[in-house]
């Protein structure tokens, strides 16, 4: 069948269904499409054809949801992941102490930057590879996952022999070389969308990544650009609610970037998991006033464990579960 498929210049990607591997047919040429008999191919059960410009990504193309395995960690579907941790990688002192702390509090995953892409040239850039030692070391001493962002094409290999996850930040979200590689890879991808992305470019971006064959992407909503100027971004609550309608990949919030402002972190985290958000990315630093990035949006370790106890909560409201919490 993928030899017809090939010959008729159609692209096609396979994946696993519930009960057997399929083809899914990436139209490209509605003209070639047209005069081939997709049904009448042997071993074809049935063909729906996908209206929307994102297929893969679109839930006409997927009904039930995506639920990313992340080594035994769930997100999506009724389990709620939680990543939390220090915006960027200071120190194995600082880091270890705020890994032991989410831990405590119920998160599943650890946070931190070792490339930080910032925006002035002054700010700290991160630690880079002596960074990502560091998260190692703090993911063999807690057994927390390891979600950090990677920058550019180049340097997905290296990042991949340490991350669990490979996070493409708000100003990588168009870049389809990136998108393509990680693409490429096995690992799951945490795509945050655009400071002034839409929805559907959004998804678009997504759609990049498993049209080369990754399935395992979460989607994350951290804010956008606006006219207001109190927070630091304009948190998009209500992009959960349709994504959640036009996708079936897993949705989660950072309300850290989202608003700029500690205080106001822990209320809209709440309401992310309210509106229906399959996780949260929040930053945590054990001394937010000496953090050498983002210390404003930062919530101190008790803060955080208020937060996750508030959360819990409304989770399981939601019928959504946090894997585990130490008492």
């Amino acid at each position: 069948m993928a030899k017809k498929l090939m010959e008729a210049g159609l692209q096609y990607q396979l994946f696993q269904g519930d009960t057997a591997p399929a083809n899914g047919v990436n139209d490209q040429k509605q003209s070639v499409a047209g005069g081939i008999a997709v049904d009448g191919f042997p071993g074809v059960k049935k063909s729906n054809h996908v209206r929307e410009s994102c297929k893969l990504v679109s839930r006409e193309f997927q009904q039930e949801d995506t639920v990313v395995d992340v080594q035994g960690v769930k997100i999506g579907g009724l389990h709620l992941g939680i990543m939390a941790g220090p915006c960027a990688v200071e120190s194995q002192e600082q880091l270890l102490e705020a890994a032991r702390a989410v831990k405590r509090a119920g998160a599943q995953f650890l946070r931190g930057g070792a490339y930080k892409p910032r925006s002035s040239p002054y700010s700290f850039q991160g630690l880079e590879e002596k960074g990502l030692n560091m998260l190692a070391k703090a993911r063999e001493q807690t057994g927390l996952k390891i979600v950090t962002e990677v920058m550019d094409a180049a340097a997905v290999d290296i990042v991949s022999q340490y991350a669990d996850v490979l996070q493409i930040g708000t100003r990588n979200m168009q870049n389809f070389h990136l998108l393509k590689t990680v693409g490429k890879t096995d690992k799951p991808v945490l795509l945050k969308r655009g400071l002034a992305a839409t929805i559907s470019e959004w998804l678009d971006a997504a759609e990049y990544i498993m049209c080369e064959g990754n399935y395992n992407v979460i989607l994350c909503e951290r804010g956008i650009r606006t006219f207001e100027t109190y927070t630091r971004n304009t948190l998009d609550l209500g992009a959960v609610v349709a994504v959640k309608r036009l996708s079936h990949l897993p949705v989660i919030v950072d309300p850290s970037h989202g608003t700029g402002r500690w205080k106001m972190v822990r209320p809209m985290a709440c309401a992310a998991i309210a509106a229906g958000a399959d996780g949260l990315i929040i930053e945590v630093h054990p001394n937010p006033d000496v953090a050498l990035c983002d210390g404003k949006q930062s919530l101190t370790p008790a803060n955080f464990s208020l937060l996750m106890t508030e959360v819990g909560a409304i989770a399981a409201i939601r019928g959504k579960t946090i894997l585990y919490r130490e008492k």
